[in-house]
């Protein structure tokens, strides 16, 4: 048997088990999920998961069951791209013949001293649910800093603040407005909901140390009782040392078919993959497509498409707790609670097509 093997069961490999399950595959092959966790994690709902405003169940799916469909369970320690082989921590070495590597990313904390030992993170459900431990022990009246205003910043800041009305917020962003990079309408929407509900944006901030209880901002000391990092991400560490041409970011580079540039056998998906586009469910799913096309084609011995399509995306949404929102697509922005319910109904039908 042939064997397709996956690293990480995340929204690129789940449209690739979506596609290809359940006789989409040839009958000689065998596909092989890797991941640490028995189910698949809505990381878009992280943010929520740790503000206390949704429970743990709700941010995961199940993975498909099919005969030719293998789930391992493990800590990826190696991947072997001469030997064709994967390497688990308990020791457990699993050949293949092609390759997704779908691991995801994890904060960058950009070299600032104390900001890894120091601070919370939303990038796994497991750290998700630490965060969730520590801000909802907090008393009333503790100060809570959020570094980083991307959509994630602005999601855990929103909810925190449905969640949690007594704690002081303070969201810190490196530009001059929120979501400066998209319609001022959009960024005014936002920073007036924050300051309707006395979030303090602390704008055009400059984190250069973390230490116990204390940020560095420029030069001014600011107490928090908890320091959550939303600041970027980066590979994970097992993608970032693997043997490969990277980018400036430390992610692999691949070609139009989504394969590195010279191994035509291992496909990087997600957060792992080198792109001019920022990183997102979308597109993590759009590349996952492409892939599929690709095995297609292979598996009927067809020659691969000159020129695959170019990856548009569609736009993306946010929440501002569990009643406001705001959604920018096909260069039109809508606020409010239309834009909240379509992020609820988004959320809604991509678990009805992956639950089994």
């Amino acid at each position: 048997m042939k064997k397709l093997v996956l690293l990480g069961g995340g929204y690129g490999n789940m449209r690739i088990l979506l596609r290809l399950l359940p006789n989409q595959i040839p009958e000689d092959t065998m596909i092989t999920l890797i991941d640490r966790n028995p189910f698949h994690s809505l990381k878009t709902e992280f943010y929520a998961l740790a503000a206390g405003t949704t429970t743990d169940k709700k941010v995961r799916v199940d993975f498909p069951e099919h005969p030719r469909l293998e789930k391992v369970y493990g800590e990826i320690t190696k991947i072997d791209r001469k030997e064709k082989t994967v390497h688990l921590q308990d020791g457990t070495v699993i050949p293949y013949d092609d390759l997704v590597i779908g691991l995801g990313c994890e904060d960058d904390y950009h070299g600032v001293p104390g900001a890894e030992e120091y601070t919370l993170s939303i990038q796994t459900i497991a750290n998700s649910r630490k965060t969730f431990e520590m801000l909802c022990g907090l008393p009333p009246g503790s100060i809570v800093a959020i570094v980083g205003a991307g959509l994630s910043g602005i999601e855990i800041a929103s909810e925190l603040r449905e969640s949690r009305s007594d704690l002081q917020i303070k969201l810190f962003d490196r530009s001059s407005r929120i979501l400066r990079s998209f319609p001022e309408k959009l960024s005014k929407y936002v920073k007036e909901w924050f300051e309707k509900n006395n979030v303090e944006i602390v704008a055009e901030s400059n984190i250069t140390k973390v230490e116990p209880g204390k940020i560095y901002n420029h030069d001014e000391v600011i107490e928090a009782d908890a320091i959550v990092w939303t600041a970027g991400v980066r590979p994970v560490k097992i993608v970032r040392e693997m043997d490969a041409e990277k980018d400036n970011k430390g992610r692999p580079l691949v070609n139009q078919y989504f394969h590195l540039v010279d191994d035509e056998h291992v496909f990087v998906v997600g957060d792992c993959a080198s792109s001019d586009l920022p990183a997102s469910a979308q597109l993590a799913e759009e590349q996952a497509e492409r892939i599929v096309r690709v095995l297609k084609h292979r598996w009927k011995g067809e020659a691969l498409p000159e020129k695959m399509p170019d990856i548009k995306l569609k736009g993306f949404m946010g929440s501002l707790g569990k009643k406001q929102g705001f959604v920018y697509i096909a260069d039109t922005t809508v606020t409010g609670r239309i834009a909240r319910l379509l992020k609820s109904g988004l959320l809604w039908m991509y678990k009805r097509q992956n639950d089994n």
